[in-house]
């Protein structure tokens, strides 16, 4: 949709038309899905959180003044409900990189043929490719996480991030050369897709999550989602710069949509909304 469109229904919003409503929150939805997915990775815990924003999103859309772009209101919006909602936070697991790294380190072990010769192998490999990229970054605190997502996995404009995040344009900067540079040494030292002397790579870790539970071939959620398969993903990361290799992997997540339509229950979004701002 163009800007000029969506400006108009947003107006037409604020003025309680219902169709318009739904419209402005259809077009938003999956972007915020996909931010709250970055940011915790678990699925129902980014779609909680999903209704959250949509709901501040509803009750603010008023003060949305068109003197910026609407995703960096919307996006600003939601960054503020994932640093500062204390459910979220409570949620945060306390969980450093070399905690991470012990655990990629254990269970280590060459795929046996009985699991290499499943239907469902390569779709197992790359749900733990995709899991673990994605869970690497919870070893970020969430303020240097979100400057690394909009930074280097988005690759937004140093001003419209550092909008998003309420914060100088240096500040930002700051935090995400702090945040880029935990990530590039942790994956350079830890993952195998980025540097080849790495003690974990994805095959050999595979028989060790599926024996925890880590990896369910019934209930996989990250690599349905991809045409890409893990061997594409090697061979991409293999051609990638050395100092690009970890922003790339990263990259290589897919950006998810939302499981629910939340334009079809608008009417009861908007009635949360009430009744979570009233109290």
């Amino acid at each position: 949709m163009i800007s000029i469109e969506l400006n108009q229904h947003i107006r037409q919003a604020t003025q309680g038309n219902k169709a318009s409503l739904q419209l402005v929150v259809s077009e938003v939805q999956n972007d915020v899905y996909a931010l709250a997915l970055r940011m915790l990775v678990n699925p129902e815990d980014a779609q909680d959180a999903t209704q959250e924003i949509l709901i501040r999103l509803i009750t603010k859309l008023s003060r949305f003044e068109f003197k910026s772009q609407f995703k960096t209101w919307v996006y600003r919006v939601a960054a503020n409900y994932l640093l500062t909602e204390k459910k979220v936070l409570a949620r945060q697991p306390q969980m450093g990189f070399d905690d991470y790294q012990a655990d990629l380190e254990s269970d280590l072990q060459q795929p046996g043929d009985g699991l290499i010769q499943r239907p469902e192998y390569n779709a197992m490999i790359n749900e733990l490719r995709i899991s673990c990229t994605m869970a690497m970054l919870l070893c970020l605190n969430p303020a240097h996480r979100l400057a690394y997502i909009l930074g280097d996995i988005y690759e937004l404009e140093q001003q419209q991030a550092a909008e998003i995040l309420g914060i100088e344009k240096a500040n930002f900067r700051q935090q995400l050369s702090r945040a880029r540079q935990k990530v590039i040494e942790f994956m350079n030292t830890s993952c195998g897709l980025v540097h080849s002397a790495a003690k974990c790579s994805c095959p050999n870790k595979l028989t060790g999550a599926v024996s925890r539970g880590r990896i369910n071939a019934s209930e996989m959620f990250f690599s349905v989602q991809t045409s890409d398969t893990y061997q594409q993903i090697k061979q991409t990361i293999a051609e990638t710069q050395q100092h690009l290799k970890a922003t790339r992997l990263q990259q290589a997540v897919p950006a998810y949509r939302s499981p629910e339509v939340f334009g079809q229950v608008i009417e009861e979004l908007v009635k949360q909304g009430m009744r979570h701002y009233a109290s």
